[in-house]
């Protein structure tokens, strides 16, 4: 077994290359210094820890897997996908910033935009010196981002918003807002939105008990004005839009295995230390059992996972393979939660342990960037030919 955790019970690490372990040792160092001694702290005043994102870049974990003429590390998808799940065995909501800066901030700008724009925007996101967010949903369309009521029309050399994004990340302290909308003729466009735009605002959205350590925001638009030149040019339709939401999904593939093994690294270090009826717990047939099943689901996860990856660096995957990976480890890391959250008994619903924020922020996991339903259905049509949601 790996020494680098004890979850790798097939040795999943002989898998990988050299890089790839230095980055994942390099993420977990990280959390464990710089993410948990402040994370609780964080989740119970319902503030992100706005200081780690210098160190974050510092790190190059922003913009991980970009080539390094625009700012990023130029990593492979599989380091990545170890960065992402490391991030998240700290907090959800520290992937999700780091997921957010990269598949749905950067990778649009660095597909869809002008150079002009790549070179100004993707340094200084990788770098932290500009924070971004992405707003495609909106108050009544989230599973049916084609219903879209969200206007950019024409006017001169601007174009005019006028709409409304909700369940934003970053989005109340972004610089920039990568905002999906419908132009006259229907077809979807891609505009930066940045901080400051008269029309524009971006007010936190309060009172969450999930991914508390995270900003959530609605983006208001009232005759919004953009320079045309903050169009992204190559942005044409609902593909593209959907092509972020992909490269979102598969970081959380990952991610979500990290949750999974927070949970099951506490539920089996409370198990050999709680003793009832004159034993550990850990020696009932019954919690071994959830023992047994987490750690099988993990690793059954952990391979799906690096296969993923090695498709994507190979460029043989598909959006319906990510879907599996999203679908599956989300899954998984949420059950996980639960059967952690039993065995810890009432020590389960305090913060002195990780499982009960892992809890709750795998809920938010579990719905955004597409339910778990949508990723069956996904799924179901590339088995049948046939799709199932219209």
């Amino acid at each position: 077994m790996s020494k680098l955790n004890c979850t790798d019970f097939y040795d999943i690490s002989a898998l990988l290359t050299e890089e790839e372990i230095m980055i994942q040792q390099a993420a977990r160092d990280f959390v464990d210094n710089e993410v948990l001694p402040i994370i609780n702290e964080h989740h119970r005043n319902a503030t992100f820890p706005k200081q780690l994102v210098p160190k974050m870049a510092g790190l190059g974990f922003l913009g991980a897997n970009f080539p390094a003429e625009y700012g990023g590390a130029g990593l492979n998808n599989v380091a990545y996908g170890l960065l992402t799940q490391e991030l998240e065995r700290g907090d959800s909501g520290i992937r999700s910033f780091c997921s957010v800066t990269g598949a749905l901030v950067m990778y649009p700008i660095w597909r869809y935009g002008s150079e002009e724009q790549k070179k100004y925007w993707l340094p200084k996101l990788a770098k932290g010196e500009k924070i971004g967010c992405f707003g495609l949903t909106e108050p009544d369309f989230g599973s049916n981002p084609g219903g879209m009521i969200t206007r950019a029309k024409k006017k001169g050399d601007k174009w005019v918003l006028n709409g409304a994004k909700m369940w934003i990340t970053n989005g109340t302290m972004a610089d920039v807002a990568v905002v999906w909308a419908k132009d006259e003729s229907g077809k979807v466009r891609g505009f930066l939105v940045e901080k400051g735009t008269k029309g524009f605002a971006a007010p936190e959205m309060k009172n969450k008990f999930s991914l508390r350590a995270s900003v959530t925001s609605e983006l208001t638009f009232n005759d919004c004005e953009i320079p045309a030149a903050n169009q992204l040019p190559g942005a044409d339709g609902l593909k593209a839009p959907l092509s972020c939401l992909t490269q979102a999904r598969y970081g959380i593939a990952w991610g979500a295995l990290g949750c999974a093994m927070a949970c099951y690294e506490a539920a089996v270090a409370y198990a050999k230390e709680r003793v009832q009826f004159d034993r550990p717990i850990g020696g009932f047939q019954l919690i071994q059992e959830k023992l047994t099943w987490m750690l099988t689901e993990i690793t059954k996860g952990q391979l799906l996972a690096l296969q993923l990856g090695r498709m994507k660096d190979k460029g043989t995957y598909t959006h319906t393979h990510v879907s599996m990976g999203k679908m599956n480890n989300v899954k998984v890391a949420r059950e996980c939660s639960h059967m952690a959250r039993e065995i810890l008994g009432a020590n389960g619903i305090t913060d002195e342990y990780p499982v009960i924020r892992h809890m709750m922020n795998i809920e938010s996991v579990y719905t955004y960037e597409g339910t778990h339903q949508m990723h069956q259905l996904i799924i179901g049509e590339h088995i049948t030919g046939i799709q199932a949601y219209r």
